[in-house]
Order: C-alpha cells, then sequence, then structure tokens
C-alpha cells in the first residue's frame, strides 16, 4: 500500500510539473488540466488537486505578493470570507486532503459549500478561529457568509454570538455576493484565488491554523 501511495504521488507530481509547464507558456487553464489528466490518467481528487494548487509562475507570485503575515491584522480592519476560511478549517479537523498552493495559500478540496450544514466539527473549527483572531485581535472584523448556501443565516447569527463572547469587535452578515463587498476592503482573510486577485492584501487565516495550530500535513505539488 506504501509503495501504491508514492507511485500515485510521483505521478502526481509529474502531472503538476507538465500543467504548470503548459500554464506558464499561456495555455488555457481547463483544457490544459484536461489534457494533463487524461494523459496522466488521474482521478476526480487527483485533478482537483491539481486545479485548487497549480498556477502558473506569473499568477502565482501575483498572488503571493499580496500575502501579509498574521500580526498585521492587529488594529486593523479585516474581511473574512466565511465560508471559505470555515470550510477549510473543518476539513483539516476532519482529516480531508489540503494542499499547500504555488500562491502561497493553503486550500481544501473537499468541495461541499452547496450542502453545507452545521455540525460538531463546524463549531470545532469555528472555536479554532476566533482563538486566533483574540489572539491578533483586529480593530473590527466583518465576516461574510454566502447567502445562497444553506444555513447560512444560522451560521451568521452563531457567529455574533462568538464575537460577543469574544468580546471582539465585529459583525457577521449573509450577502449573496458577498465578493462584491470584500474585493473593496483592504484586508481580507481568504484563500479564494479571484478575491486574491482583487484585493490589496490577503492573510491565509485558515492556513495559519491548519499549519501552526494544528500541524497538519499538507500536501505540496
Amino acid at each position: 500500500m506504501a509503495d501504491d501511495y508514492k507511485i500515485s504521488f510521483r505521478k502526481l507530481k509529474g502531472a503538476a510539473k507538465d500543467f504548470r509547464y503548459l500554464l506558464n507558456r499561456g495555455h488555457p487553464r481547463t483544457g490544459s488540466l484536461d489534457l494533463i489528466g487524461n494523459t496522466y490518467e488521474l482521478d476526480y481528487e487527483q485533478r482537483h488537486l491539481l486545479r485548487r494548487g497549480v498556477f502558473s509562475n506569473a499568477e502565482a507570485q501575483h498572488r503571493k505578493a499580496k500575502l501579509v503575515p498574521l500580526e498585521k491584522v492587529r488594529d486593523c480592519l479585516l474581511g473574512i470570507d466565511g465560508h471559505n476560511v470555515l470550510i477549510t478549517v473543518e476539513s483539516a479537523f476532519k482529516g480531508k486532503p489540503l494542499i499547500y498552493a504555488d500562491d502561497g495559500v493553503v486550500r481544501d478540496i473537499a468541495g461541499v459549500s452547496a450542502r453545507y450544514r452545521i455540525t460538531e466539527t463546524s463549531l470545532q473549527a469555528l472555536k479554532a478561529i476566533f482563538e486566533v483572531l483574540k489572539q491578533y485581535e483586529p480593530q473590527d472584523t466583518l465576516l461574510l457568509f454566502d447567502a445562497p448556501i444553506k444555513h447560512s443565516g444560522e451560521l451568521a447569527s452563531l457567529v455574533r454570538k462568538m464575537l460577543d463572547e469574544y468580546e471582539l469587535s465585529g459583525s457577521a452578515q449573509i450577502e449573496r455576493y458577498p465578493e462584491s463587498r470584500l474585493k473593496a476592503m483592504k484586508l481580507v482573510a481568504t484563500s479564494d484565488s479571484d478575491l486574491m486577485n482583487r484585493v490589496e492584501s490577503v492573510v491565509d487565516l485558515a492556513g495559519y491554523i491548519v499549519r501552526e495550530n494544528l500541524k497538519r500535513k499538507l500536501i505540496r505539488l
């Protein structure tokens, strides 16, 4: 079984290298992923790992340049991409695969947002998030959750209570298009690639929790 894993990971690393090669030469992302996936006979999860973790050098460096350490949130207004951060931390607690992407952030491959529900793991993840927020204490925190996702209102209500419990200034709201508000903010916690492209500064809040607090092993391609 261990040898099979090594062979599979070696194949995935080779696929990532070739995918990155095509992207660096301007080939379309979707078509390149299909080509590499078919060539290496990758399954859905393996292709999703490439999709979430591999980017052209230029794209990766553009987003890496926006990353700031968590210390920078102190005394600042922090916007949090609610479902994005929460689901990544939940994935870590569940032991699901996490990838350290080319652009410097940690991403999950859960793909569960459309059928999201609040569980005991959600509460664990929220506690982990709030413990870090309390440690670094932003001046004000705005957590935005996607309104179309089930239980978003309940989740926002729970988070507002936790803000009071942890004595943190801030609010939690639901928005049909939370990205529209977040992209206008200067400092945002997210690993969403499109949002990272649009904002001034990014903090990988989920990645910090996964790496520093939970000590989870990450897939690196």
